[in-house]
């Protein structure tokens, strides 16, 4: 019987997603997250195939599209958790700091430290490969940080969502010029491309908005995902920031009473509109999570499990998660104060990074870089997080029972008066 006939792919890919669920469950509970029992069931099925005869499907040529549509709906997805409020400007402001600075340092350093330990490695295509593993993972933050308390869970909601949209934006114009020969490079190119993507992604947005709200069938909802689909495509064809699209789409419907203004408020159908936003939560939700699942899967399956007992791997992937704590340590000061535990230590690495990996150009491509580094750091900074979690989890119990047991608690108790 052939082992990758179309049936058994069907069955293993059926498998995988309710795995992937019950993975997500288990983390809820232990803190451990999905993204390390995802890549260990990769590696163990890779660990299988290898005992089997016939050719493997090419992993790699699969993820191509199947990654497009995820840094799609991982922007849309982030665009879609930020609400430009008054009161959260602030909040906004430092976690977009954090974000921001942490991101190009974290990428100058962890360049730095590819370029020296890889001889094939040019400062150019270090900071290529730095880039990824330099994003934090709001697929894994945001879930993570439910326990915490609304101030802090706010902050890395932004930061996470911050991190992803800027760092996606960094690496394409890294890769730019491996991609659009011929085409204006630089600051100055990549300026006037941004202002006019952003001006072209207005304009889609609000026409886009306007028209769907005035569609009442309920199959709306993938039209609308096939149309920023093909908006990103020309986009890309056009070499224009296709993701800045994806993204004022999302601000816009996610902040409508900031975008509808004066006469526009004419032409905004709250309900309609409302409900758009509420399905594409949801949507967006369901498909980052078969996105997730089966590119830490595959991830598991192309790791070399010989590049992780390499000695220039591991101590590259360990210089580098120490650089992303001290960097992280010196900006949370800064912008936040002496409160900042558990904080520091949530910086997880996970599916952007695996996303834009996958997604450097053949030119960019550098033979003597491990994959393995990828995986180390990922597991690294997920361990530290979950531990930091746990730990954060324990202390806040503590406290609670201290309350129940304690109920006055530090009121200082006044003998009554001679009245």
């Amino acid at each position: 019987m052939e082992i990758f006939s179309s049936y058994n792919l069907i069955i293993a890919s059926s498998l995988i997603l309710i795995a992937s669920f019950f993975f997500g469950e288990l983390a809820k509970k232990t803190n451990i997250p999905s993204v390390l029992m995802l890549i260990l069931l990769g590696i163990l099925l890779k660990l299988g195939l290898d005992t089997m005869d016939g050719e493997p499907p090419d992993f790699l040529k699969l993820l191509e599209v199947l990654g497009i549509v995820g840094l799609i709906m991982i922007v849309l997805e982030a665009a879609l958790e930020l609400k430009l409020e008054k009161d959260k400007y602030i909040p906004i402001a430092k976690a977009f700091g954090v974000a921001l600075i942490g991101l190009f340092i974290s990428i100058w350093v962890a360049a730095l430290l590819l370029n020296y330990f890889i001889p094939e490695m040019t400062m150019q295509k270090a900071w290529i490969y730095a880039t990824p593993i330099s994003i934090l993972s709001s697929a894994i933050i945001i879930p993570s940080v439910t326990p915490l308390i609304q101030v802090k869970k706010e902050f890395h909601i932004y930061e996470g969502t911050f991190s992803d949209i800027l760092g996606i934006m960094v690496f394409y114009f890294l890769v730019a010029p491996f991609e659009n020969e011929g085409t204006s490079s630089g600051l100055v190119g990549f300026g006037g491309n941004l202002v006019l993507t952003i001006v072209i992604s207005l304009v889609a947005s609000y026409l886009i908005l306007i028209l769907f709200q005035r569609i009442h069938t309920h199959v709306k909802l993938f039209l609308l995902i096939a149309v920023l689909l093909l908006l990103y495509a020309i986009g890309k064809k056009l070499h224009l920031s296709s993701l800045i699209i994806i993204l004022v789409f999302g601000l816009l419907i996610s902040n409508m009473k900031l975008f509808f203004r004066g006469i526009l408020r004419h032409f905004l159908d709250k309900e309609q509109a409302e409900d758009i936003y509420r399905g594409l939560h949801v949507l967006t939700m369901e498909t980052s999570f078969v996105v997730r699942t089966f590119f830490f899967v595959v991830f598991g399956l192309t790791i070399s499990l010989a590049s992780l007992a390499n000695w220039k791997v591991a101590l590259v992937s360990l210089l580098i998660i120490i650089s992303i704590y001290l960097i992280r340590f010196l900006l949370l000061r800064m912008f936040i104060g002496r409160d900042i535990l558990p904080q520091l230590f949530i910086a997880p690495r996970g599916l952007i990074t695996v996303l834009l990996f996958y997604a450097i150009p053949v030119g960019a491509q550098v033979k003597g870089f491990e994959a393995g580094i990828l995986l180390w750091i990922i597991i690294g900074t997920s361990i530290i997080m979950t531990f930091a979690m746990i730990s954060d989890k324990r202390k806040t119990n503590a406290a609670i029972q201290e309350a129940k047991d304690n109920p006055v608690g530090n009121v200082k108790w006044k003998a009554p008066s001679a009245d």
